[in-house]
């Protein structure tokens, strides 16, 4: 027992006979394997500005590179009324590392006015391409087949032109030519790499400059965003201007706050009846979760391991939803339907970005050779920072006026709603509307509180930890009176 270093509960996600890639909870668990070995890291702001990096980065000469990135058709894609791009944005010439992103537009006839969203994935190591537009938010979901592609019509470029970012190197399509990218990484390099693929890509899509700009996420971006967001925020005063015109963050199932993150994640598999009353006394007995001390009792890791034991054969994804059994294709797509959640997606996804015809198609590929892409990468082999808390940023957020929500689908094992209730707990913030159902449809569609600073909390209900992969119309509404500024509807006949 005395060689184990892991409190956090790590959780099986190739069940049974199922064949799959690394998922963001493997990643997330290799990282708090990793904070174990190195001492916690607080926000440091000194650095975490990095002034002397930003100020040294290039803008790039843009010209004509929109016009190339433009993607006509992908492979087997239904016609749409949307302009979509694809294509890489150098974010560091010395290393040779450069970010690839996705865009997927609104309707040509409302594009104009809508806002600019920004979608981060986490892990670290998680794709945004093969994630968040392929499996949750996107305009296209893959068939069975893994060669043809349906509509989702719930899909995010319904409500903003929609960005999907693929970082840091090394995940999904970007890349760096310095072998040391792939091995080293952390939270202060990945806010500012994305931060200079943000000044670029403005410099390719020009319009967008003045347009109100969001950034969304979902697990470990639950850092990448806010300290993203504290980056434009820090250099807009810098510069005594708005470079970028931030308006506000959404982030849903997040890392916040270690401590709290811990406590409620066993909180909620005892009060879901997947761990029993004993294991979970025994866990708040003998662990630490405000130090997480290398040195657990040996009473501690009994205790871990019969929790490991209850739920290793559960997606704690989301603790009710069907597993893959059979990830074969299909030689004809089977039927579809956007609200009914298929388990074996990722090995739709899989197969599809992985065609050379698609990756030829995206703009993904530039070594022309075959590349292996895999949903998410080993870019966290040494990640060297990763503070144990971001909540001195939400606050920070809170002062200077930006709109902050945090959501939370109520089935995620992960990182689940009762984490994020204790870390928002932990702020110590008034509540201006209480606690209450939101609707769509006539239907409860989660619960919600708004506290005094802008902060909005609401819960999806049904959903797991991808929210808009399993509840997709609900999640759509939440984002909608999101970028609205609007407070989600406490009727149903709304």
């Amino acid at each position: 027992m005395k060689n184990k270093t892991c409190l956090i509960l790590v959780v099986l996600t190739c069940f049974v006979d199922q064949s799959c890639a690394k998922k963001q909870i493997e990643a997330l668990s290799h990282l708090y394997n990793g904070k174990f070995r190195n001492k916690r890291a607080a926000i440091d702001r000194s650095n975490f500005n990095a002034s002397n990096y930003i100020n040294g980065a290039a803008i790039n000469n843009q010209k004509g590179m929109r016009k190339r990135d433009r993607i006509g058709r992908l492979p087997g894609q239904p016609q749409v009324g949307f302009k979509q791009y694809g294509g890489y944005v150098t974010v560091n010439k010395t290393a040779g590392r450069a970010f690839y992103y996705y865009l997927a537009e609104a309707d040509e006839h409302s594009g104009k006015s809508l806002p600019l969203l920004l979608w981060l994935n986490g892990g670290p190591g998680c794709s945004s391409l093969g994630y968040g537009a392929m499996q949750e938010l996107g305009p296209f979901r893959v068939h069975s087949d893994g060669k043809t592609l349906y509509k989702n019509e719930f899909a995010w470029n319904n409500a903003a032109n929609v960005l999907f970012l693929e970082s840091p190197a090394g995940v999904g399509f970007s890349y760096s030519n310095t072998t040391t990218d792939f091995v080293k990484g952390g939270d202060r390099r990945t806010a500012m790499d994305n931060y200079v693929f943000l000044l670029n890509w403005l410099e390719r899509f020009p319009e967008y400059k003045n347009r109100d700009f969001y950034i969304s996420g979902e697990s470990y971006a639950g850092h990448y965003v806010p300290q993203l967001a504290h980056t434009i925020l820090h250099h807009n005063k810098k510069a005594n201007k708005t470079i970028i015109n931030l308006k506000g963050i959404i982030i849903g199932n997040a890392v916040i706050n270690d401590e709290t993150d811990t406590e409620g994640m066993y909180d909620y598999l005892a009060t879901h009846a997947l761990i029993s009353d004993e294991t979970l006394y025994q866990i708040k007995k003998f662990c630490d979760f405000s130090s997480y001390a290398m040195n657990q009792s040996d009473e501690c890791y009994e205790a871990h391991d019969e929790a490991d034991t209850d739920v290793e054969n559960l997606d704690t994804y989301n603790i009710y939803a069907p597993l893959c059994f059979n990830s074969r294709l299909t030689s004809n797509p089977k039927k579809t339907f956007v609200m009914s959640f298929d388990p074996c997606n990722d090995d739709y996804v899989h197969a599809y970005l992985n065609r050379p015809d698609v990756q030829e198609a995206l703009h993904a590929n530039v070594t022309k050779i075959h590349y292996n892409w895999q949903s998410c990468s080993d870019v966290v082999e040494e990640w060297e920072d990763s503070p144990s808390t971001i909540i001195p940023l939400l606050k920070e957020f809170l002062a200077n006026g930006l709109r902050v929500w945090i959501f939370s689908g109520d089935t995620d094992g992960v990182i689940p709603v009762t984490s994020t209730k204790y870390s928002i707990n932990h702020m110590k913030l008034s509540t201006k509307i209480s606690w209450h159902p939101w609707f769509l449809d006539g239907e409860v569609g989660g619960y919600t509180q708004v506290y005094e600073g802008n902060l909005t909390f609401a819960t999806v209900r049904s959903a797991g930890h991808q929210v808009p992969s399993y509840q997709p119309a609900r999640a759509l509404s939440l984002v909608k009176f999101f970028l609205s500024g609007k407070k989600l509807p406490n009727s149903s006949k709304n």
